[in-house]
């Protein structure tokens, strides 16, 4: 896969296409699922009839929902390694639970039932 790569790389523009979406892998998935998402309303609004201030909005609003949705599965970029207390990532695969002493357990209120019969 590495040599694929290196091949790839020495492309005229698929070269660069492929080392902008190495340094900024956020932003190119944001592009790439944009211009799926305008491509298929293109294709499947096409006889709708909308205005042109319609289509913009449609657009807009298509873009901006490709970039929330990139932004909600980058959250988990980070989350591969659990942290331990100094802040760097721990070798082994336990994640550890701090419990805070100030915190205290409050059992949950029992219902209030009235035997009217």
């Amino acid at each position: 896969m590495n040599d694929l790569s290196i091949r790839i790389k020495k492309v005229p523009v698929i070269g660069q296409l492929w080392a902008f979406a190495e340094n900024r892998p956020r932003l190119a998935a944001w592009i790439v699922l944009s211009l799926g998402i305008v491509v298929l309303l293109l294709i499947e609004a096409r006889d709708v009839g909308l205005l042109p201030g319609q289509w913009l909005a449609l657009i807009v609003a298509s873009v901006l929902v490709a970039g929330i949705c990139i932004w909600i599965v980058s959250w988990e970029d980070g989350d591969d390694e659990p942290k331990d207390v100094a802040g760097t990532a721990s070798s082994s695969n336990v994640a550890t639970v701090a419990t805070d002493p100030s915190v205290v357990n409050v059992a949950m209120p029992v219902p209030h039932t009235d035997d009217k019969t």
